[in-house]
């Protein structure tokens, strides 16, 4: 599953058919107990057994959360529903419509239903680098291939995660994760659902939520998060400014917020250069950690004159920025790091989603080394060769 600070495909109305034999009971149990004896198989077969515990819960967990949701409508029709939760629901529903007729978005059951799962996060991911390196930790998994973090539904599983990690002389991170994207694999029962952890969350940001999480289903490469986390923040980046065009107070809400995200993002990534010169600089190891301190004490000094001078003391990045080490800057790097090469390839296949798309998972095929050097130069030889027609020119 790739998580978001990331969507699922599938197949219409499947999920109906499945409903009423999961109400008799034994294909889910079947399904599952398959499932596990299958991952048992291979874990052995790799000599791996920790695995298998790390994949149980995986799939435990997922399965909870599936079943926790109902479709939309249901939660619609209850007299009683909290107005503020009606008016998001509502409001998921123009999106996710929008997102299929607009966006070229898969229109399947994905974020049709809704959870409350009453806690904060739908899971927590783990990320590490080593202490003198923005290189993140990669674990290879199963269907999706190889990220760079690992998913826990629990939280004591992921700081148990952490602490291993840290004896192995890693630097770990644990974040909490409002949603992420089983890339296709829970569509056939019910589709990923929308969950209380980002339901209440303002028009904008609900907006890319759901445009995010939709992209992964479109392209996924299985050994590069960067390129999969990119390509989705483009999608959201790109679909809020056409979904807001028309909806001027939420536009104007959403650009205030905006602009404080963007200059924490400036800081973040000053933040990595800096420290990427370190690391790569010929200092003492001793000399780098020194140098690392003073990167991040600085980072601190200037978020705390952004927040005093500009934003009148707010406050909502105070708990996020007080954790930050190497592996948060990287993680969150793969976020930002492509968006630009992204949106000059969709300038360049004239703005038509479904050539986008295309291009994109032509990409995703690639052997990686291949696929960045054609993303950063755009692509523009075989996105004019496949397209059949004449690709406009960068804006």
């Amino acid at each position: 599953m790739t998580g978001r600070s990331g969507a699922d495909a599938g197949f219409t109305g499947r999920s109906g058919r499945f409903s009423a034999a999961f109400a008799q009971g034994w294909p889910w149990r079947l399904w599952l107990l398959l499932r596990v004896a299958l991952l048992g198989t291979a874990m052995s077969m790799l000599g791996a057994c920790a695995q298998l515990g790390y994949y149980g819960q995986s799939i435990s967990g997922h399965l909870a959360l599936v079943r926790a949701a109902k479709p939309v409508d249901d939660w619609l029709a209850q007299p009683d529903l909290d107005p503020a939760l009606r008016r998001q629901l509502e409001l998921t529903v123009a999106l996710r419509q929008f997102a299929s007729q607009q966006l070229a978005l898969p229109d399947n059951d994905s974020y049709r239903r809704y959870a409350d799962l009453h806690r904060g996060a739908a899971v927590w991911n783990v990320v590490a680098t080593p202490e003198l390196s923005l290189q993140l930790r990669t674990w290879c998994y199963p269907i999706m291939g190889c990220a760079g973090y690992r998913g826990y539904f629990k939280p004591e599983a992921a700081q148990a995660m952490a602490a291993e990690l840290r004896s192995e002389g890693m630097e770990p991170y644990v974040y909490g994760v409002p949603a992420y994207s089983s890339l296709g694999w829970s569509n056939w029962l019910g589709g990923d659902p929308l969950l209380n952890t980002f339901i209440h969350y303002p028009e904008g940001q609900l907006a890319r939520m759901l445009f995010h999480e939709l992209a992964h289903q479109v392209a996924y490469a299985s050994d590069d998060t960067t390129f999969n986390e990119s390509f989705a923040t483009a999608v959201e980046q790109l679909g809020v400014a056409r979904w807001l065009a028309t909806r001027p107070e939420a536009l104007q809400d959403d650009e205030r917020a905006r602009v404080r995200q963007d200059q924490v993002q400036a800081l973040l990534r000053s933040g990595r250069e800096q420290l990427q010169q370190v690391f790569q600089s010929n200092a003492s190891d001793d000399e780098k950690r020194a140098a690392k301190a003073e990167v991040f004490a600085r980072l601190r000094r200037d978020y705390d004159a952004l927040k005093r001078d500009q934003w009148g003391g707010d406050t909502r990045y105070d708990r996020w920025i007080g954790g930050l080490n190497t592996a948060a800057l990287a993680i969150q790097g793969s976020y930002t790091d492509l968006v630009p090469d992204f949106i000059r390839l969709f300038d360049r296949q004239g703005q038509d989603w479904p050539r986008f798309y295309a291009e994109v998972k032509r990409l995703a095929a690639l052997p990686r080394e291949d696929r960045r050097a054609q993303l950063a130069a755009g692509a523009t030889t075989s996105s004019s060769s496949s397209a059949g027609e004449d690709v406009r020119a960068e804006r």
